[in-house]
């Protein structure tokens, strides 16, 4: 699958502008998911499921710890046909109190040399109440995380009113909720990460979601930046236990290009490969920081198996993809779990025991 996405389609969807490229595949997904039966097609296709790759994360049970990372979700419209694809979990948004258009285009670029991507999108998606709108009557096969941000519009010091009026519309709606505090796309957004309100506007969140899901109150998540130096991190992590955050997605994207070429003069978050160590370090420093006491997303450079095993290794209970999606194509996540079940067996090892193996908490 892998090979014949990367020797026809992904050179003809290379043709085209990225923000294009993506447009028409979510165009196709949306008529897969709409297909009598698309559903079981795209599982037949795409799906791989083993008992040894479930696990149950802040009381949610995911079928395998492969996920589909925010941003390529934009609207929640992609979520029935996504779920079927092979994902354990997938987070649909970044979705924000006020609907947005976004950054101009363009606003995302490939780096085919580095496998990258670099974008600037700036949280463009319909608002919270269309959102919701759209989420609500869908089935859930697998755990939905839903994002949240700042409201471009909304000044820093609006900011935890601003998550509320979302929290309250989509809370209901989410397995996980992971409050994005951290693309380089939203002027001021990362400002959020540190500080003295921090404590207080995770704890505001946290009681948004359970005013708005009394009976099932998904867990938060935050997610964080690969910038922050090591003392912001670590306040980062205080910040989310002081508060009684579940979990922590590390990392978004990076603001640093030193080194690529290709990225010279280009504004925006760097995805791919190059994250890869970086975000890896970060979970490792997390996990650490934390004494394991908070589940970790691990997101950046996640291409393979063994990538995925490396973030595991390090602390993350879960992973997600997006930029090694768009260079590997819909058979990565299947891909990445044949093989960790292969690994798993081989080694006579269970996944929980992988957790954090080589980052004691």
């Amino acid at each position: 699958m892998g090979l014949l996405y990367r020797a026809v389609a992904q050179p003809l969807l290379f043709r085209l502008e990225p923000e294009r490229s993506h447009e028409s595949t979510a165009a196709l997904l949306r008529w897969c998911g709409a297909l009598p039966g698309g559903g079981a097609l795209l599982a037949a296709l795409f799906g791989f499921r083993s008992p040894r790759l479930a696990s149950r994360v802040c009381g949610v049970e995911f079928p395998n710890p492969v996920g589909l990372g925010a941003g390529f979700d934009k609207t929640g419209a992609l979520y029935p046909a996504l779920a079927r694809m092979g994902f354990g979990s997938v987070e649909c948004g970044t979705f924000t109190a006020q609907p947005q258009a976004g950054n101009p285009r363009p606003r995302i670029f490939r780096l085919p040399a580095a496998e990258a991507l670099v974008n600037r999108m700036g949280f463009n998606n319909p608002g919270a109440a269309r959102a919701a709108r759209t989420l609500a009557p869908q089935a859930r096969p697998v755990p939905r995380g839903v994002s949240v941000g700042k409201s471009r519009a909304a000044p820093l010091a609006e900011a935890a009113g601003d998550h509320r009026r979302s929290l309250e519309l989509l809370a209901p709606l989410a397995d996980y909720v992971a409050l994005n505090l951290s693309s380089p796309n939203t002027p001021g957004l990362r400002d959020l990460q540190e500080g003295e309100g921090l404590r207080a506007l995770l704890a505001d969140a946290r009681a948004a979601i359970a005013e708005a899901a009394p009976q099932r109150p998904p867990p938060l998540f935050v997610k964080l930046s690969p910038d922050l130096t090591d003392a912001a991190l670590e306040a980062a992590v205080g910040a989310a236990l002081d508060s009684g955050v579940a979990g922590l997605v590390l990392t978004n994207t990076t603001a640093r290009q030193e080194g690529l070429r290709e990225a010279a003069a280009l504004e925006g978050g760097l995805s791919g490969r190059p994250l890869r160590e970086r975000s890896t370090e970060v979970i490792r420093r997390a996990r650490r920081a934390s004494g394991g006491r908070l589940a970790i997303i691990g997101v950046g450079g996640v291409f393979s198996a063994a990538d995925a095993l490396e973030k595991l290794r390090a602390g993350a209970n879960l992973i997600q993809i997006y930029t090694g999606y768009v260079y590997r194509g819909p058979g990565l996540p299947r891909a990445i779990n044949r093989e960790l079940d292969r690994w798993l067996r081989r080694e006579r090892i269970e996944l929980e025991a992988l957790i954090g193996a080589e980052t004691p908490a």
